[in-house]
């Protein structure tokens, strides 16, 4: 019974596939010879078939996913760049407070108003 249900799933597979290879051959066949007027520019038209398009929208679509990905990528890169030089700012300005902390003079215990020792 295994063997039989192998043998369903390899020819099931074997028919998938011959249907898309003929269907890809039928659109191929069609599309080959089909030509394509697209508007470039004011005045300027370029001439081309079907399956020559096709492939080239293909390649600007993952073209501009490619860059569209990279600028909100820099984006991201900036941000974490202004938050940094933020937080090292802040850094710098506490250390600047803590030293000038440091250096003003406290009363020394046990003196009076006057400075005197009681």
């Amino acid at each position: 019974m295994q063997n039989l249900w192998l043998k369903i799933k390899i020819w099931t597979k074997i028919t998938i596939f011959s249907v898309l290879v003929i269907y890809l051959l039928i659109f191929v066949f069609q599309n080959a010879n089909k030509e394509l007027v697209i508007w470039w520019w004011f005045g300027k038209n370029l001439n081309t078939s079907a399956l020559e398009l096709i492939p080239a929208m293909l390649l600007a679509g993952v073209l501009g996913t490619l860059v569209v990905r990279m600028a909100f990528r820099a984006v991201k890169q900036i941000r974490d760049l202004r938050r940094r030089s933020a937080d090292a700012q802040l850094h710098k300005d506490m250390a600047e407070i803590k030293a000038k902390a440091a250096m003003l003079q406290t009363k020394p215990e046990g003196t009076g108003d006057q400075g005197n020792p009681v």
